[in-house]
C-alpha cells in the first residue's frame, strides 16, 4: 500500500512547480493562423514545441520513480488507472497511467501549462475560441528493446460517455520519437472520413494488434490509410483530434520511448453516463456538464482580455 499524500486535483490552479504562475500574456502561446488551419484541415499538429529539455528532465525524474514503485508510490491508489504492462506481454511492453495529475506537483502543474491549454481553445472548435477544461491525463512508456504498440484507434471512440463531441488530445514527447522507438503516427484526413461524426468501433483492448482496425474501414478508407510519423522531438507536441486514426509501433531501439498526454474538453461538455466518467471520481449526473475538482478550467478566453 502507497502512503497517502495530498490530493493535487484540489488545487484548481498552476502551484509554480513546473513553470510560474503568473502569465502575463496570454496570447503569447497562441498558435499562428496558418497552423489553426492545417489542424482542421489534416485533423493534428505535430512538432508544436511546449517544454523545455530542463522541464522534460524533472517530469522524467517523477516519471521513472513512478515506473518503478508503481503500487509503492506515494498516492497510487489516486491514480485512475496503472498497468505496468497493458499488453500483457513480456516482449511487448507499455505502461499505461491514467490520473497521474492527482499524485504530483509537476504532473499536476502540466495540465495548466499555457504551452497547450491556449492552443487548445482554438483547436477544440472551428468556429469560435472555447473555454477548456482538463478530461484526463496519461502516460505512456515503451522500454529500450521489447516496448510494445499502441494499436490505430480514434480517442473519442473510448470517450462517447461524454458529449459533445469536443475533445482535443495533446501529445508530450519526453523523449525524442523515431521510427526505431515507436514514434506516434497518424492518417491524415481520417477525422473526416465518417460524414456523421461517429466514431470506429474499438478493435483492440489490449494494445497488441496493429492491423484489427482495418477490418471495419471501408475500401475507400482502406485506400485513404496512409499512416505519416510525428517524428517529435524531446520537449514537442501534437495535436489531434478526437476522431484522428493514429497508433504507434514497438520501441525497438535502445533507448526509451515515454510521452505526457493531456487531453482536454471543451467548457459545456457533458456527462452521458451515470457511471463514473472516470474511475474514482464521483457520479457526474448525465446531462450535467464537466465542471469542479476532477475536470478544472486551465484557459478561459476572457483572460487574455482582462487587463
Amino acid at each position: 500500500m502507497a502512503p497517502t499524500m495530498k490530493d493535487w486535483s484540489t488545487v484548481e490552479k498552476p502551484s509554480g512547480g513546473l513553470f510560474a504562475k503568473n502569465t502575463s500574456n496570454w496570447d503569447d502561446f497562441q498558435l499562428p493562423e496558418d497552423r489553426v488551419k492545417e489542424f482542421w484541415e489534416k485533423g493534428y499538429l505535430t512538432n508544436v514545441p511546449v517544454l523545455t529539455s530542463e522541464q522534460c528532465d524533472q517530469i522524467l525524474t517523477v516519471y521513472q520513480q513512478l515506473a518503478d514503485e508503481s503500487d509503492q508510490f506515494p498516492g497510487y491508489d489516486l491514480l485512475y488507472e496503472f498497468h505496468s504492462n497493458q499488453s500483457g506481454d513480456p516482449d511487448n511492453v507499455l505502461m499505461h497511467c491514467l490520473g497521474h495529475w492527482r499524485i504530483n506537483q509537476l504532473f499536476h502543474d502540466l495540465v495548466f501549462l499555457p504551452n497547450i491549454a491556449v492552443p487548445s481553445s482554438k483547436l477544440l472548435n472551428p468556429t469560435e475560441d472555447r473555454s477548456v477544461r482538463l478530461w484526463h491525463d496519461q502516460l505512456f512508456a515503451k522500454p529500450p528493446h521489447h516496448g510494445g504498440v499502441v494499436a490505430w484507434h480514434q480517442d473519442y471512440s473510448y470517450w462517447t460517455r461524454t458529449k459533445p463531441m469536443m475533445h482535443l488530445t495533446v501529445h508530450i514527447a519526453l523523449d525524442e520519437q523515431t521510427l526505431d522507438n515507436g514514434a506516434l503516427h497518424y492518417v491524415p484526413g481520417s477525422h473526416k472520413w465518417r460524414k456523421d461524426g461517429e466514431p470506429l468501433p474499438i478493435t483492440d483492448l489490449n494494445f497488441k494488434d496493429m492491423e484489427s482496425i482495418q477490418t471495419v474501414l471501408t475500401e475507400e478508407e482502406k485506400a485513404l490509410f496512409k499512416p505519416v510519423p510525428s517524428l517529435l522531438k524531446k520537449g514537442e507536441a501534437s495535436f489531434h483530434h478526437p476522431l484522428m486514426v493514429h497508433g504507434s509501433y514497438g520501441n525497438r531501439s535502445e533507448f526509451p520511448r515515454r510521452a505526457c498526454v493531456v487531453n482536454y474538453v471543451a467548457d459545456g461538455v457533458i456527462s452521458d453516463s451515470n457511471d463514473p466518467i472516470l474511475q474514482k471520481t464521483p457520479v457526474v449526473p448525465k446531462g450535467e456538464k464537466l465542471s469542479g475538482q476532477f475536470y478544472p478550467l486551465v484557459y478561459d478566453p476572457l483572460w487574455a482580455t482582462a487587463k
